[in-house]
């Protein structure tokens, strides 16, 4: 298991040097000037190149991909172009409320989706199994600003039931501060006891999560349906079936616990998915996060800003892949050999 955990953790290593210095390259090749951006657009030549120096732009590429490596290694993101602060203290300021709309849509999707894969699997070729995967079909294929925008023209324009922006009340936050327990906004409004605060992050979590968790719903529901399906012919079904035991049992209990390591590796993916679907829907409904972040730094060229969010979100999702590599290597010993 040690040499398991080593090889997985060294290749995750890997992958995320290839992304930072792939990243960089592609950051350093769009045309634009990031010293400019910095110095201010009434900033003279002069003034232009002592910014390009103090940046390290007026360097090599390779140097300027050797010195950021280094510098990510000690803790060092870089200084944004256009906040003028350390990279690093400005994605992990934001990254809770993008990892809060993240797994409140994708605890959200698979809710939804397992026990729709049950019921299509238990009904399967009747109504209920056409519904099912009529549903996921289109939730799958439906675009994600367009569904955000419904929602909003719905829910809050139409019937003023939500909020149609933004990621809390700035009126109701100033009178009920959140302290901070976990990081995560919404859940520390909960274990604090601070219901006004939590009420607000509620409503204006409800749209966005619902926009993210379309995804992870319909793969879960297809996949839960295939694996059950799969599932019900195997024989030690076949056995429970003629011990009696009800219908849904069978499926619950037997069936539905073959499908739980592909649903953990399909976790994983919808994980990273949603997450870099996040930034559109955070751009949609103006939520503070990484998406926006994201935006603003393509924006105004800031390379290292753009650089520290692929980084950061590579780093998340292969953090996410490993621990769902490690918790399948537990459930089932033979993937240890692989």
């Amino acid at each position: 298991m040690v040499s398991y955990v080593a090889r997985r953790t060294g290749l995750s290593a890997l992958v995320a040097l290839g992304v930072v210095v792939l990243t960089y390259l592609i950051a350093r090749v769009v045309p634009g000037d990031p010293a400019g951006v910095w110095a201010g657009p009434r900033a003279s030549a002069a003034q232009r190149a002592r910014v390009r120096a103090e940046l390290g732009l007026d360097r090599p590429v390779h140097e300027q991909i050797v010195s950021y490596v280094a510098g990510v290694w000690r803790g060092d993101w870089g200084v944004s172009v256009h906040t003028h602060r350390p990279v690093r203290s400005d994605l992990f300021g934001l990254l809770p409320a993008t990892l809060q709309l993240v797994l409140a849509g994708l605890a959200l999707g698979l809710a939804v989706g397992v026990p729709a894969g049950l019921v299509a699997a238990r009904w399967h070729g009747r109504w209920p199994d056409a519904l099912v995967r009529t549903g996921a079909l289109l939730s799958a294929s439906m675009p994600v600003f367009w569904l955000a925008l419904l929602l909003q023209t719905v829910f809050a324009s139409r019937l003023g039931l939500l909020p149609i922006a933004g990621g809390y009340d700035r009126t109701v936050l100033a009178a009920h501060p959140v302290t901070g327990v976990t990081g995560l906004p919404l859940l520390d409004a909960v274990l604090t006891g601070n219901r006004a605060a939590a009420a607000s992050y509620a409503r204006h979590l409800v749209l966005p999560a619902l926009v993210v968790a379309t995804y992870p719903a319909a793969v879960a529901a297809r996949l839960v349906r295939a694996g059950v399906l799969d599932a019900l012919g195997e024989g030690h079904i076949q056995m429970a079936r003629s011990l009696g035991f009800p219908e849904r049992a069978v499926l619950g209990r037997f069936a539905l616990r073959l499908v739980w390591n592909p649903v953990l590796q399909l976790g994983a993916l919808v994980f990273g998915y949603s997450l870099v679907n996040t930034f559109l829907v955070e751009a949609v409904f103006d939520c503070p996060g990484l998406g926006l972040y994201a935006v603003d730094s393509v924006r105004s060229l800031d390379a290292p800003a753009v650089v520290g969010v692929t980084l950061l979100v590579a780093l998340v999702y292969l953090a996410a892949n490993l621990a769902v590599d490690l918790a399948q290597a537990v459930l089932d010993p033979r993937i240890r050999l692989g």
